[in-house]
Formats: C-alpha cells, structure tokens, sequence
C-alpha cells in the first residue's frame, strides 16, 4: 500500500465525520506533518501518513519532536487499520 492511500483514506474517514483533513505545507520549512485536522467542537491535531514500510525522515522527526517540546503530538500512521484506531480514538474522546 503507497502512502498517498493511507493520506486518502484518513482524508474521507474524517471528513464522513464532520471533520477537516487538509494538506498541511509550510513553505520553506522541511519535514511537516502532511495533514492538518479539524474536528467538530475545534480540536486540531497533526498528522503525518507513511507506507507500511516507510519511516520518518531526519527533518520530520525533529520537527515533530520541536512540536512535541511545545505539547503538540503529532500522530504517525503507517496503514488503514492505524488511520480506523486514530479515528476510533477520535470519536470517543468528543
């Protein structure tokens, strides 16, 4: 499974749920999260989609770590069954 179809689904499973899931790019900045969610109620959250056998390069590990120095996480999913435990997670926490 290519990552561009783990980021698709995560897309379409938020937004059934009311939510956005945008393309998150900052210009001159290397290694952000690929989406910016928005939940209904306003929680916002980061998300960075991979392949099964992807991983994080150098610049987004240290980005997500600076995020996570500021009490930001950011949520990596490597599959459609990790984007089905976010969203799971998701809807139990409203």
């Amino acid at each position: 499974m290519k990552e561009a179809a783990v980021e698709k689904y995560l897309r379409e499973r938020v937004e059934a749920l009311g939510g956005l899931c945008e393309k998150f790019t900052s210009p001159g900045r290397r290694g952000v999260p690929d989406r910016l969610i928005t939940w209904p109620g306003g929680r916002m959250e980061l998300v960075e989609t991979k392949s099964p056998r992807g991983g994080l390069r150098v610049a987004q590990y240290r980005d997500h770590e600076r995020r996570a120095e500021r009490g930001v996480r950011v949520y990596v999913l490597y599959s459609k069954s990790e984007v089905d435990g976010y969203i799971a997670s998701q809807v139990r926490s409203r």
